[in-house]
């Protein structure tokens, strides 16, 4: 059987440093990085390997609430690598802390049914456990800590992605007996339970 590739695009606002991580997990400079917002429009790919689990990565553009013309394409871009999404990095900003705008990306991911990890970045100079601790809020799981920029936090970050996506079920061979396929439930105890 051939090695299952995770899809795995980062979400996240503005100049969160979506780019940033992806130039760093990547170890490319594909993606465009500087301190103004919204440089990032279209989907860019690459390649993450750890151990023999290869996962694509999918840089998004952006995405903000009330949106132009503009950036309504960028996020209609963005909806396209969430169709594409086996897991999603939602990348938030440990300086800024957490905005309506994360809550409200928080919430359409939260509907696709997708495994999330949530990732908190800017942790550099911070206390990473109290960086983390308004995300808890979006009920998303344990948010990591990262510095981006530095490399901090990002070998932590590969082995949950690891660990959130074990990739597709492998079919378990079935045999049908005189009850044929229907489940059989023992419930067993002591007496008087």
């Amino acid at each position: 059987t051939g090695v299952q590739t995770c899809a795995l695009p980062i979400f996240g606002r503005p100049n969160v440093g979506k780019s940033t991580l992806f130039n760093q997990l990547t170890r490319s400079r594909e993606a465009l990085v500087a301190d103004q917002p919204g440089l990032t429009r279209d989907r860019q790919y690459g390649t993450v390997r750890h151990d023999t689990r290869p996962f694509v990565l999918i840089d998004t553009g952006g995405l903000v609430s009330n949106a132009d013309p503009l950036e309504q394409l960028i996020a209609s871009q963005a909806a396209y690598a969430m169709d594409e999404a086996d897991l999603i990095a939602l990348v938030l900003d440990g300086r800024e802390g957490l905005t309506p705008e994360d809550e409200s990306i928080a919430s359409q991911i939260r509907q696709t049914g997708h495994a999330v990890v949530p990732v908190v970045n800017k942790t550099d100079g911070l206390d990473p456990i109290l960086a983390c601790g308004e995300f808890h809020k979006l009920g998303l799981g344990e948010p990591i800590p990262i510095a981006a920029a530095h490399r901090r936090g990002l070998s932590k970050l590969i082995e949950r992605f690891t660990q959130q996506w074990r990739g597709p079920i492998p079919e378990v061979e079935t045999t049908q007996d005189e009850y044929g396929s229907r489940i059989k439930i023992s419930v067993v105890g002591r007496p008087n339970v």
